[in-house]
């Protein structure tokens, strides 16, 4: 088993002026390398929340979160940027950067004081752009890019900054369906080339479901991961909306309404 990333008895949340408000509890899963991972629940359930706990943007409430035996709490966040690469929605500010040049960013947890690129920074940023396949768009500015593309440039920046794990939040928001297939795509060749553990939320379950290895599903019950057959075998995504007007079809593997 090539575990990676271990969540023991997680308690997530996020702390109000008066109080902690509690998300999810009792949270146990490992991720390994060479898997594509989602993570689905309906809005509101608590996956940015789990994600930026894994990431040590938040702290538990309970319970820790090891990455390579390591207890994330004690990591430095330069050492962190060596561990976890993150693709986040949040668009970038205004900026004059060249696709290469923002693809080479990736590569800033390693570089010098002054910020220069090594040999060995640029072949990892080379190799980036080869793995996604965009050499084409290396001279555009980034700000010229349609979202899938931009969407592309952010996974390969990620890939550039070589971490053994890629968390990506959303990376299909706002794409539409061919572009979504592209990126999933892109996830699994990713995985099966590199064998990094690659884990991100999504809500295109029925994709989630064709492509990954295993996906996490945050109910209000309680939150699991398994393979994709077995969460349909034993109803786990029947239990995912609470609504008489969507249901999941076992024998279409597929969410439908009506």
């Amino acid at each position: 088993m090539n575990s990676i990333l271990k969540i023991s008895d997680l308690t997530i949340g996020y702390q109000t002026s008066k109080s902690q408000i509690i998300v999810a509890e009792n949270i146990d899963f490992e991720l390994e390398k060479g898997k594509l991972t989602a993570l689905v629940g309906a809005n509101g359930i608590g996956k940015s929340t789990l994600l930026k706990t894994l990431l040590g943007f938040e702290k538990p409430f309970k319970g820790s979160v090891f990455l390579n035996d390591k207890n994330t709490l004690k990591i430095s966040s330069k050492e962190l940027a060596q561990y976890v690469s993150v693709v986040l929605t949040e668009k970038l500010p205004p900026s004059n950067l060249s696709v290469y040049e923002l693809i080479a960013l990736g590569r800033q947890p390693y570089t010098n004081w002054m910020g220069k690129l090594s040999d060995a920074d640029k072949e990892k940023t080379d190799k980036a752009i080869e793995v996604t396949q965009i050499q084409d768009l290396i001279h555009k500015k980034h700000f010229e890019l349609s979202d899938g593309q931009f969407q592309k440039i952010m996974i390969a920046r990620a890939l550039a900054q070589d971490t053994e794990v890629m968390v990506l939040d959303e990376p299909t928001t706002h794409l539409d369906l061919l572009h979504k297939i592209s990126v999933f795509k892109l996830l699994k060749k990713l995985v099966q080339q590199t064998q990094k553990c690659v884990l991100f939320s999504t809500h295109d379950i029925d994709l989630a479901i064709e492509f990954c290895d295993e996906i996490i599903v945050m109910t209000p019950e309680k939150t699991q991961k398994d393979t994709p057959e077995n969460l349909i075998q034993n109803g786990t995504f029947d239990k995912l909306f609470s609504s008489e007007s969507v249901w999941f079809d076992k024998e279409k593997r597929k969410f439908v309404f009506g």
